[in-house]
């Protein structure tokens, strides 16, 4: 994605990065040309989702290797980037080709038990947003200690992520 100056229709280079402080990241673009600066803000969620994806903000000091990406993505692989519905694969769990790259991939992270009531209104989050939101809500539990995912620590976790 790049940024482009309306008056100059020169592209913007990356002029700062601030944070994250409080959840939130703040980068600001300037345009070589005239100068015209503009700034992009996020909440801890939109946050929580670029780190999760592994976006690295400003570019790099050098070209990427080959297939860099894939080697780093393959090498360090998430539990959970190769299900399907209830949690299985057609090859079995993890990445086929996990192996290949380091010798085993790293053991998947014991799950926190939710109640049925957190379930049900885990289920009322849009289709396509659900594992991302479980995922986080999981992941938010597992790093404050909670032993089972309720309503509360749903409420807490929506707190946290700014929404």
């Amino acid at each position: 994605m790049k940024f482009l100056c309306l008056d100059c229709d020169a592209p913007m280079k990356l002029h700062s990065t601030e944070g994250p402080d409080e959840g939130s990241l703040a980068v600001t673009f300037r345009c070589p040309e005239c100068g015209f600066r503009v700034a992009m803000l996020t909440n801890p969620f939109e946050t929580q989702m670029v780190r999760s994806l592994g976006v690295k903000v400003g570019g790099r000091a050098q070209e990427a290797a080959p297939f860099e990406h894939l080697r780093s993505m393959m090498a360090n692989p998430r539990a959970d980037a190769f299900e399907g519905e209830g949690g299985e694969t057609a090859a079995g769990p993890g990445c086929p080709f996990a192996a290949v790259v380091n010798d085993g991939a790293a053991a998947a992270p014991t799950a926190v038990p939710w109640t049925s009531e957190a379930e049900a209104r885990v289920e009322r989050i849009p289709s396509f947003i659900r594992p991302m939101a479980r995922r986080a809500i999981e992941r938010f539990a597992a790093d404050h200690g909670y032993a089972t995912i309720d309503e509360a620590v749903m409420d807490e976790a929506r707190g946290a992520f700014g929404m």
